[in-house]
């Protein structure tokens, strides 16, 4: 692949992360209004397909712009088509030069003959870098984790470990098995210890430790955009909100149980020392980055007690993830490359020349006009 078309791709990807993040924002103001607002499951499960759609839109468009469609529409074609029929208050040289700052900018920065592109890409690889080398601490301090666990029981192809390190209980899994870390201390509380192992089991049934692997394997990628950790924000909320109410949906669970139980472990957690215990990609029952903001535990504690819609996954959530899925997938078709030469680029590009050669013969003009003024000017005597 050229060094142009990769540029591209990078931009794409962050491009569409944002323009997601938008998207989705807007529709969850949207969603608060109707009865939908707490169907946190469902909105789990968009958001989810929605993140593995975002990490692979680049590769998509690029095999759909090779084999189905070579310039399909795009931004910069509907762009010209408004200019041409005079929708677009602005001169035709400038918008050309409005319309060319992507293909410029790329141009610039794969050739890197100046010093700032230089700068700008050696402080994205460092950064991409330093991300990378620490999501390769993470895993490592995981695996040590894992390692100096004691294996309590076995269900299938999930083990469940205890450790004397951890305070909080938290769930990974690697290529063939899962895991599900739970404290020592947990083993002299049965009532904590049947809704902790519920919680951590229930991630596995959401397939959360697969969207946190994903989340941190592109965080490399998207460290400097701000709308990256407003998606995994995003993501990370919905996830414990979703758990804790399916967890609410099965009978014979004391609500008031798990709220005690979840305030307990945000205590536990308090307690932890994140950037020396830190290990991802996994899933806690409770996040100690969490308990930073005091709005956290009772936002889950909210979400508990809500009440889940009826028919959540009905007709009119098929219509709402319909409609996100398809704004996502054109969002990412419109931000493809034009093609080289079309009637309507031909048309702009014959109107610039135009303003150009008009621009060039009114200075003569005015220059000689200036000087036929000077000639036929009369001589004043001055004043005495």
């Amino acid at each position: 692949m050229e060094t142009d078309a990769l540029i591209n791709s990078y931009l794409d990807l962050n491009l569409l992360v944002l323009s997601g993040t938008l998207l989705w924002l807007s529709a969850r103001k949207l969603l608060s209004q109707t009865q939908l607002a707490h169907a946190y499951g469902a909105q789990l499960r968009l958001m989810n397909a929605l993140t593995l759609l975002l990490a692979l839109s680049p590769i998509m468009m690029f095999a759909f712009t090779r084999l189905v469609m070579a310039h399909p529409p795009n931004i910069s074609d509907l762009l010209v088509s408004q200019f041409l029929q005079g929708n677009v208050s602005m001169s035709a040289s400038s918008f050309e030069t409005l319309l060319g700052l992507r293909e410029d900018t790329v141009r610039v920065l794969s050739t890197q003959q100046l010093l700032w592109t230089r700068l700008l890409t050696s402080a994205l690889v460092l950064g991409g870098l330093v991300c990378a080398g620490q999501l390769a601490s993470s895993v490592y301090r995981l695996r040590r984790a894992l390692r100096h666990s004691y294996v309590w029981k076995s269900i299938g192809r999930t083990q469940i470990l205890v450790s004397d390190e951890t305070p909080v209980a938290y769930s990974t899994r690697g290529m063939f098995r899962r895991y599900v870390v739970l404290p020592s201390t947990l083993l002299t509380q049965p009532e904590d210890l049947k809704l902790t192992l519920a919680h951590e089991l229930q991630h596995f049934r959401q397939r959360d430790i697969e969207c946190e692997f994903l989340l941190e394997l592109l965080r490399p990628l998207l460290f400097w955009n701000p709308a990256f950790y407003v998606w995994r924000r995003e993501v990370r909320h919905l996830r414990e909100f979703a758990c804790d109410q399916a967890l609410m949906a099965r009978p014979n669970l004391d609500l008031r149980a798990y709220c005690e139980c979840l305030i307990r472990a945000c205590t536990q957690a308090a307690q932890e020392r994140v950037f020396f215990t830190r290990r991802s990609p996994a899933v806690a029952l409770v996040d100690r980055r969490e308990t930073r903001r005091d709005s956290t535990l009772q936002q889950r504690i909210i979400a508990v007690t809500a009440q889940t819609p009826p028919g959540q996954t009905g007709l009119g959530w098929v219509m709402v993830s319909g409609l996100m899925v398809t704004s996502v997938l054109a969002t990412a078709m419109l931000m493809q490359r034009p093609g080289d030469w079309s009637h309507d680029r031909l048309m702009l590009s014959t109107i610039v020349n135009l303003e150009r050669m008009a621009s060039r013969t009114a200075s003569p003009d005015s220059a000689s006009a200036s000087s036929s003024d000077i000639l036929q000017g009369s001589f004043m005597p001055a004043e005495r």
